[in-house]
């Protein structure tokens, strides 16, 4: 294959790979709404709080384990 068919060949892949992108994107965005549309920032920001969230929940069984050992004394 040429170099000029190769160049054209990556060309035409990456235009369609952008179409297909900017294609999924408007789908998206009619099919859930604008204001739901998933963001890199709001998927950092639901990580943040499921994080948040678990800590959570295991410093509080460790408090109820320390609990349950200290009653079995």
């Amino acid at each position: 294959m040429t170099s000029q068919r190769a160049n054209g060949l990556v060309q035409m892949t990456r235009t369609v790979c952008s179409v297909a992108s900017d294609l999924a994107e408007n789908v998206e965005r009619a099919v859930v709404g604008h204001a739901r549309v998933r963001t890199a920032s709001g998927n950092a920001w639901e990580a943040v709080c499921a994080d948040r969230d678990r800590a959570r929940r295991q410093e509080e069984m460790r408090r109820v384990a320390e609990k349950l050992a200290a009653a079995r004394r």
